[in-house]
């Protein structure tokens, strides 16, 4: 199963409209995903919830995630993280990072619209979290190149090796 090479996966981290969605832990034990914009920045994925959000309240319980980002076209390139969000800003101090989710609008929107995003929510407290790839299981993955074995879409665990009867 191919991975990404580091310079592959930053490139495709850095490809502007692609979500990713963050797994949380609910108070009673059950998952919770909701797709999200991010930002790839030193080595990290950031990610802003606002105030009021469901998986906010739910990271402030419980800091552990997974993360996934994939596309759906050729070459089915995917990310996926596993590990602790660190609230590096807490609600209140939004001055102090705005210009970090200034770029987080950008990648989904033009420059324009995102201003005018983050003008319209203001008054919409949020905090900002981080990933480090460094302190968490990162795996990647991607369709075989022509030049590579085609079985390699999938890890060898999925291949049944027959019994040497």
């Amino acid at each position: 199963m191919p991975q990404l090479t580091a310079i592959e996966r930053a490139a495709f981290l850095g490809e502007r409209g692609i979500l990713m969605r963050i797994a949380v832990v609910r108070p009673d034990g059950s998952p919770l995903v909701t797709p999200i914009w991010f930002i790839h920045e030193d080595d990290a994925i950031w990610f802003t919830p606002r105030a009021r959000s469901e998986w906010f309240d739910c990271l402030r319980r419980d800091p552990r995630v997974a993360l996934c980002i994939d596309e759906q076209p050729l070459p089915y390139r995917k990310v996926v993280v596993e590990g602790r969000a660190e609230l590096v800003h807490d609600i209140g101090a939004d001055d102090l990072w705005r210009d970090r989710y200034r770029r987080i609008a950008e990648r989904y929107v033009p420059p324009a619209g995102a201003d005018a995003y983050i003008r319209d929510t203001l008054d919409e407290p949020r905090g900002l979290y981080r990933v480090r790839f460094a302190q968490a299981q990162v795996k990647t993955w991607r369709m075989p190149l022509e030049s590579e074995d085609p079985r390699g879409i999938w890890h060898s665990r999925y291949y049944h090796v027959p019994s040497s009867d």
